[in-house]
């Protein structure tokens, strides 16, 4: 994520304001656009109470796509420096999420037979989540997380960690310190980076001759499938289909050999990497099928991408009459979450205290704090049972199970959880 290097990128000027309005991979011009959400802060800055008469910055999250290369994104306006060096989201505060990396950890050590002579380095590596189960099997780790005070609550479990954005200047450094790893890893991380040649490229100079590349981010096909607008914020660079990651690692010198379907984050991809030169991974039929999938879908047209906006627009007016609704009927609504998905959401649709009392998350990170932008207070998720509302809308809609298991306790008093994704919906 070292963010010197493509002459594609868009830069920053003092005021925050992107120039070299052109495609992060290609360097095509800009001009088709994708979704436009209006004006919106950083999601993951919350406000603390001593801010709150302070003015927040706002940039246009307008989401374009590449009339070349069909890379669906958004303009640097924040460098990620600013973004990542402190951040308020740490992986291990969701049960499901470790789960998943547990999983993950189990199934690479048996597929590609890791043990105590491999290595393993996961790139944006959190608060060590998913590292923690290789090294409880005794497989090597290092993990790469630009974020100092995540990196050190990995740390402090076990995990080794360097403090880094990831690019080809710093992956050159971290071969030459630790080696080259067997297995180098990222999960949503690949949207996260403005400079995505870097970082692909970085990926190149890092992995083992024949090592293996796995990367997970949420899948543009079901983005636009399940009209999951609000996972789109500034923190999230680019919103990938198969077909134009594939040109971008092809370009890098990486085949991707295998590619895997998940439901986690309302519908992810795992992509398998390796050296265009080890042919030793002979690329799978999941890797054609979905490839075809995707241009028979229309992937590799503009039509396909152009309406959403207005499908977007339809999903704001349903929301905001059903708050409304619930409001004049004298109901009591609560959110449950304080994720990125979420300041999307409160913000595009313009969702302050006059629909929600407050919300509530459970990384005290958080907890004491008012979301960006809409200044909702933030508070532990016991408040839920103090307040017994009517509704709980659950913003981070992509763990609507785990948080309605949590929080089954709502129906004692009659209360109903609420998702806003891919379309307003009451759970019975």
């Amino acid at each position: 994520m070292d963010t010197a290097g493509s002459s594609s990128q868009p830069r920053t000027t003092a005021h925050g304001r992107a120039r070299n309005f052109s495609c992060r991979f290609c360097s095509a011009p800009l001009r088709t656009t994708f979704v436009d959400l209006g004006m919106s802060p950083l999601c993951q800055t919350h406000v603390r109470p001593d801010q709150l008469h302070e003015m927040e910055p706002f940039y246009p999250l307008h989401a374009y796509v590449c009339d070349r290369c069909f890379l669906v994104q958004l303009q640097e306006f924040v460098t990620p420096d600013e973004i990542f060096t402190e951040y308020a989201y740490f992986s291990s505060y969701s049960t499901s999420w470790v789960e998943h990396a547990r999983r993950y950890a189990e199934m690479m050590i048996a597929r590609f037979k890791l043990g105590s002579g491999s290595k393993v380095m996961e790139i944006a590596s959190n608060d060590g989540y998913l590292l923690q189960h290789f090294v409880a099997r005794g497989v090597p780790v290092l993990g790469i997380e630009p974020a100092a005070n995540v990196a050190q609550a990995a740390i402090d479990k076990g995990v080794p960690t360097t403090v880094l954005f990831f690019g080809r200047k710093t992956a050159s450094a971290i071969a030459a310190e630790h080696g080259r790893p067997d297995v180098l890893l990222g999960n949503n991380v690949l949207a996260h980076v403005p400079d995505i040649n870097d970082f692909v490229g970085g990926m190149k100079v890092l992995l083992a001759p024949h090592g293996v590349i796995t990367m997970e981010f949420p899948h543009l096909q079901r983005l636009i499938a399940e009209n999951q607008f609000d996972t789109i914020y500034h923190e999230h660079f680019s919103y990938l289909s198969f077909v134009t990651v594939e040109r971008i690692f092809a370009h890098h010198g990486i085949t991707l050999f295998d590619v895997e379907e998940l439901p986690t984050h309302g519908g992810s991809l795992r992509i398998y990497g390796r050296h265009a030169e080890n042919a030793a991974l002979p690329v799978t039929e999941r890797v054609a099928a979905l490839r075809q999938r995707e241009i028979d879908d229309g992937f590799q047209t503009l039509d396909r991408y152009r309406g959403f906006d207005e499908q977007v627009k339809s999903t704001k007016r349903k929301l905001l009459a059903f708050l409304i609704d619930a409001k004049q009927r004298g109901k009591k609504i609560v959110g449950y979450g304080a994720p990125g998905k979420g300041n999307t959401l409160l913000n595009y649709c313009g969702i302050r205290t006059d629909f929600l009392d407050f919300t509530v998350d459970a990384n005290p990170y958080k907890q004491g704090k008012y979301t960006p932008g809409t200044r909702i207070p933030i508070l532990a998720p016991e408040a839920i049972r103090e307040a017994r509302p009517d509704y709980v809308l659950i913003l981070p809609w992509n763990l609507k199970d785990e948080i309605s298991q949590q929080a089954a306790y709502i129906k004692e008093w009659g209360g109903k959880f609420v998702v806003p994704i891919p379309s307003v919906r009451v759970l019975d």
